[in-house]
């Protein structure tokens, strides 16, 4: 088990890594199934090796505790997902759900996701990709490190399948601006909203209790999913 720092040069992340704390049941599931569900981010894979099977491929970037993708896989077992997570505690935690649920789709990353993407994944190989409450980085002077930009766009492009699709949402109504100009920028992608801008939440996006919790407070989600 490891815990690498990203060895790309000049390149600003756009996450920190926090070390929470791990409970003693996200310490037995990283003892326990960290040969069963995670990926080593030095090795190549196949991933219908991997799998043991040609699926459709989606990819959840940031999936903090992981009870979105846990609830999302076991609802789709027809898709096989990819989580990538920097926080050992989120990863902890998905492992325990996933290993409760007997669930076999889902692969992890505790690892930068763009390195990953960028050196592990080829090229027209994804069927989606997930960014679901990514860190908004509200002051302007950190609006660099947000993750949607125009170099994740073309990433996106590459390793993306013809027809395939990403989906963002957040609850910073000017990170949804922000996004929403991006990837509009760029003509190869089509935002599939019918009034061009954002989307009802679709129901393979489970709410979460801290949306649930926002949109009794009167806040705002907004979705965003742009077809290849």
């Amino acid at each position: 088990m490891t815990d690498l720092e990203p060895t790309t040069p000049h390149r600003i992340r756009s996450f920190v890594r926090r070390q929470g704390r791990i409970t003693q049941a996200q310490q037995f599931a990283m003892d326990n199934y960290w040969q069963r569900y995670c990926l080593d981010p030095q090795v190549n894979y196949d991933f219908t090796a991997v799998f043991g099977r040609d699926a459709p491929l989606i990819m959840e970037i940031g999936f903090g505790n992981g009870d979105s993708l846990a609830n999302t896989a076991a609802a789709n077992p027809e898709i096989d997902y990819i989580g990538i997570e920097v926080h050992k505690a989120g990863v902890g935690h998905l492992m325990m759900l996933l290993d409760q649920k007997g669930l076999t789709n889902v692969r992890l990353y505790c690892h930068d996701a763009i390195e990953i993407i960028e050196q592990k994944i080829p090229d027209n190989r994804l069927t989606g990709v997930h960014l679901f409450f990514p860190d908004p980085w509200h002051k302007k002077k950190h609006h660099k490190r947000r993750i949607v930009r125009p170099s994740f766009v073309e990433l996106l492009l590459k390793k993306l399948k013809i027809g395939g699709y990403f989906h963002a949402a957040t609850d910073w109504q000017h990170y949804a601006e922000s996004m929403l100009e991006i990837l509009s920028a760029d003509g190869r992608l089509a935002n599939t909203s019918p009034t061009g801008d954002y989307c009802e939440r679709p129901d393979y996006r489970p709410l979460t209790k801290f949306e649930q919790r926002g949109l009794r407070l009167g806040h705002g989600v907004w979705d965003l999913i742009f077809s290849k």
